[in-house]
């Protein structure tokens, strides 16, 4: 189903929804034939970049390891062949401790919707600290200025509670619909990332996997957690009903564009359909919005799919990319569990804690940062960046005559060259077989476009912001056109 809005009226990244079944085809289409990979003369020319300009880069990851388990702090840090140190970050590029200079298709994971180190919140942010210190204990104004904001883009979040993270926030989300349902079961979908909190490791990346990332994490900590298969409804619903039976679901929680920020995309009105199970069988639908809140647009994946969820999750994104950044809203009778015994609540009590949440610095970059939102319009500039992205890979996937798929939900774009993201346990032999060297060449390829300055998410995924210039695009697609006219078979 294509969803077509006019420029003129545009208030999402989204401009037109994708044809989900066709890109399911040509993934399939994908990961049925063998690997694609950078041919081995032309990736040891890329490799020799790192060697030759990423030698400090190299000597600070070296000596972490003594320090850090693996040398760095963060899963997105883990770059092949090794860690690139940033010294520097300002709009779309970002520069190493060596001095080279990257186009940042990272984006903090997501966050820095505006571009990175943004003077105009910057500079409000400073000036907050100078006067208030970035932390005091006590209540400051912005939390609740910022509260405000969020509800006045997303009327569904009627209260708001600031955390440290999303995997804050998935854990306060989860608590609280178990204590306003009674219920216990939580339904995920398969392949989702939800954070690490004990009861989401569960299905983690590949569809079926259940407990196969579990380890240190007592069984019974999952015990009530269930997943189904990405964009299986009949199998929802089968799960929806057995869980009747043995007291029922507290909640179902799906990130709101599909599993990995649409590495699995979603037909337009799946979301609808969940919430119409949802109210069936009397479950809290939970929308993890950590990706897509303020991404897709000032009323986030909710307000551009038209579905109100009970709770919705924030993460990255809610402050612009300063720390600190998550919480939960929704609605008011659920959100009062959080303060049940303590003022205004009401119910039994769903208790959160967390000394540094809602700092004043977290809770003024997040405000001043969607303020510069609205102002910019930023999620539609981003959004048109991302679609000139996406038009300009598809093209160069075309002209080689690559099996690779290209596409886009606004300012998130995919460009699966390996595939290894599609395999799930529906083919066990294909999974065990190919897991292994898929992922491989999803690194090496990662490490091609950094090796031409270019930062990306594992090397399949891209973020566009309001820096992204026609410009900068240009040049990273004549620079993805030198990669992928290395791979083996292109002429």
């Amino acid at each position: 189903m294509e969803q077509v809005m006019p420029a003129t009226e545009q208030l999402y990244a989204i401009s037109e929804w994708h044809d989900t079944d066709e890109i399911y085809a040509r993934l399939r289409a994908l990961i049925a034939q063998p690997m694609r990979p950078i041919r081995r003369d032309k990736m040891q020319q890329f490799l020799s970049y790192f060697d030759d300009n990423c030698k400090r880069s190299k000597a600070l990851t070296d000596e972490a390891k003594q320090y850090i388990p693996g040398g760095v702090q963060h899963n997105l840090a883990f770059n092949y062949p090794f860690p690139i140190a940033i010294r520097k970050a300002d709009g779309a590029h970002l520069w190493d401790e060596d001095g080279n200079a990257y186009i940042d298709f990272l984006q903090a994971g997501g966050p820095t919707l505006l571009g990175s180190n943004y003077a105009p919140v910057r500079e409000k942010v400073a000036q907050l600290v100078d006067e208030c210190s970035p932390v005091t204990g006590l209540f400051h104004e912005y939390e609740l200025k910022l509260a405000k904001k969020i509800n006045q883009h997303m009327p569904n979040i009627e209260m708001f509670r600031m955390l440290g993270s999303g995997t804050e926030g998935v854990m306060a989300a989860i608590r609280a619909a178990r204590v306003h349902t009674g219920k216990k079961k939580v339904i995920k979908v398969g392949g989702a990332y939800h954070g690490w909190s004990d009861p989401m490791v569960y299905g983690l990346h590949i569809p079926g996997t259940g407990r196969l990332e579990a380890k240190g994490i007592p069984r019974q900590s999952s015990a009530n957690t269930q997943e189904f298969y990405p964009n299986n409804l009949d199998r929802l619903r089968r799960q929806l009903q057995l869980n009747r039976l043995r007291g029922g679901t507290a909640a179902v929680i799906v990130e709101p564009v599909g599993p990995e920020s649409g590495t699995r995309p979603i037909p337009f009105d799946f979301n609808q359909q969940v919430r119409a199970l949802c109210d069936e069988f009397g479950a809290l639908l939970i929308f993890d919005e950590v990706v897509t809140g303020f991404r897709l647009g000032l009323g986030g994946a909710q307000g551009y799919f038209g579905v109100k969820p009970d709770l919705t999750v924030f993460g990255k994104c809610i402050t612009g990319g300063y720390p600190m950044a998550g919480g939960v809203g929704g609605r008011k009778d659920v959100m009062l569990h959080f303060a049940a015994g303590i003022s205004g609540g009401t119910g039994e009590r769903a208790y959160i804690g967390g000394t540094l949440s809602a700092n004043p610095m977290s809770c003024a970059a997040g405000y001043f940062a969607i303020e510069e939102m609205e102002r910019t319009n930023a999620p539609v500039l981003a959004g048109r960046a991302g679609d000139r992205m996406t038009k300009g890979l598809q093209s160069i996937i075309e002209r080689l005559k690559l099996p690779f798929v290209a596409y886009n939900q606004g300012s998130i774009v995919h460009l699966e060259t390996s595939g290894v993201m599609l395999l799930d346990f529906k083919n066990p032999i294909k999974l065990l077989r190919e897991v292994k060297p898929r992922k491989h060449m999803m690194e090496e390829m990662g490490a091609a476009y950094m090796a031409q300055g270019m930062v990306t998410l594992a090397g399949s995924r891209l973020y566009t912001s309001l820096a992204d210039t026609d410009a900068v695009i240009d040049e990273a697609l004549n620079r993805f056109e030198t990669v992928l006219s290395a791979v083996e078979g292109v002429a």
